[in-house]
């Protein structure tokens, strides 16, 4: 078998920065495109028809919530093949790999019968008819893309697993630029296509994640013949899908509560008002932003954690965890510093200079962006450890204590400061605080107490 493509010299926490930050450097880049690539979805149908944009937001909402579930049993991919690879087990990581394909086309074909009656789920949310009916044009097409979404979830995991992050990187950028193209023709009208607007971008992002995941397994074809990865495929392993079942749907489950924690906070700050929403969601665009560097770390923080854990060195491991906590803190202090320094300026990037409202609307944003420097510490502590026990294969425990700290603690506290003692906005942010904040203690308390220790 190939030994791994990362040898491991004498430990210091320099090398454990640098190793984490090649690692992670490519992944980052390919959250911030993978970002770039919704935010382009919105900017081209906000041209288009403004019913078309609200559908399109409140179905790509629902479509993500289906899909991150699901995407469990592909981010559980990346601790087991990262250990098997270390063990030099290369049938495992094949088992383990075929089977999360195995598990994420099962629940592809659920998420389709789902989604395929959108209309009635939008109109039970409370929202109009013609975004109902907008939303289920939309769905009724994207949801075929959860196959592929699914598929590429896993491959990409397996590659990281295996240090191959670079290419996740340019695979995401070569998307953007085919999605924008194919949105601008398929929605519009143009290069000699049809106009199917809100069908249209749909379709667009069904053909895009079909390329992905295509380009991915070729990748891998190439790259890896040694795993023979899709060779035999169709072959039960009902050890293996046991194992990444139970190590899988945690993972989905804590991430289902997780971004539930901040639609649950859009939800309530409509409840207050028009302009406090749309402030809400300017600093959630900054906010979300800037975690895409959190998310791209943390994945190498999962991989690196799964090798150690493989090659049970404990020794490493603390130190590869102290070096992931250590990156992820100096960049929140950057982070600080701009949403402390130059707020406005943030802040006026996502307002009309003719809006008449524009003068509440940014004395709110600003200061939301500026409580949104509170969380940025726990917020990126709490993802570092979930990620770490990741790599610990550690997942049932941890789901239960981001979850009670996300909607036992936090939820209840942003509605007693935002409601009940009447802060409002200010209020509702500060009890996120408290619930990330929680997160972070009680997941890190659980990886430094327990999971570190390999016996």
């Amino acid at each position: 078998m190939q030994a791994p493509d990362h040898p491991y010299p004498a430990q210091t926490y320099r090398a454990h920065v640098t190793r984490l930050l090649a690692l992670g450097l490519p992944l980052v880049g390919a959250s911030v495109a993978g970002f770039s690539i919704h935010m382009t979805d919105t900017i081209m149908l906000g041209w288009y028809d403004v019913t078309a944009l609200a559908a399109a937001t409140i179905a790509t909402s629902v479509w993500f919530v289906i899909f991150i579930v699901g995407a469990g049993f592909g981010y559980a991919v990346v601790p087991m093949v990262a250990a098997a690879a270390e063990e030099g087990d290369e049938v495992r990581a094949r088992r383990i790999t075929r089977m999360a394909l195995w598990l994420s086309a099962a629940y592809g074909v659920l998420a389709v019968g789902l989604l395929w009656w959108a209309e009635e789920i939008m109109l039970a949310i409370g929202q109009t008819p013609v975004v109902a009916v907008e939303s289920e044009k939309y769905l009724r097409i994207a949801v075929f893309g959860m196959f592929p979404a699914l598929a590429a979830q896993v491959v990409r995991s397996f590659l990281g697993a295996l240090h191959l992050t670079a290419v996740q990187l340019w695979i995401t950028l070569a998307a953007l630029v085919c999605n924008a193209v194919v949105n601008y023709a398929l929605i519009f009208g143009n290069l000699g296509a049809p106009e199917l607007g809100i069908r249209g971008a749909a379709l667009a992002s069904v053909i895009i994640q079909i390329v992905q995941v295509v380009a991915l397994v070729a990748y891998v074809q190439w790259k890896r013949p040694d795993y023979s990865l899709f060779q035999r495929i169709w072959k039960s392993d009902w050890e293996a899908l046991r194992e990444v079942f139970a190590l899988g749907l945690p993972i989905g489950i804590t991430s289902l509560a997780e971004s539930g924690l901040f639609t649950a906070s859009a939800i309530m700050m409509g409840w207050i008002g028009e302009i406090e929403l749309a402030a809400h969601g300017i600093a959630l665009q900054l906010t979300a932003f800037m975690f895409m560097f959190h998310v791209g770390m943390s994945q190498a923080a999962t991989i690196r954690a799964g090798g150690h854990y493989g090659r049970r060195d404990e020794v490493a491991l603390r130190m590869g965890a102290v070096s992931a906590f250590g990156v992820s803190t100096a960049f929140g202090v950057i982070v600080v510093a701009l949403f402390l320094l130059i707020p406005g300026t943030l802040v006026s990037l996502f307002i009309d200079p003719t809006e008449p409202q524009r003068d509440a609307l940014l004395g709110l944003g600003i200061t939301l962006v500026m409580l949104a420097a509170l969380f940025q510490f726990v917020d990126s502590a709490q993802i570092v450890a979930l990620s770490l026990l990741r790599g610990v294969q550690d997942t049932a425990v941890p789901m239960w204590l981001a979850t009670v700290s996300y909607w036992v603690i936090g939820m209840p506290v942003s509605y007693l400061l935002a409601f009940t003692l009447d802060f409002g906005p200010q209020g509702l942010w500060l009890g996120l605080t408290v619930g990330l904040g929680c997160a972070a203690a009680l997941l890190g308390w659980r990886f430094w107490g327990r999971s570190v220790h390999i016996s």
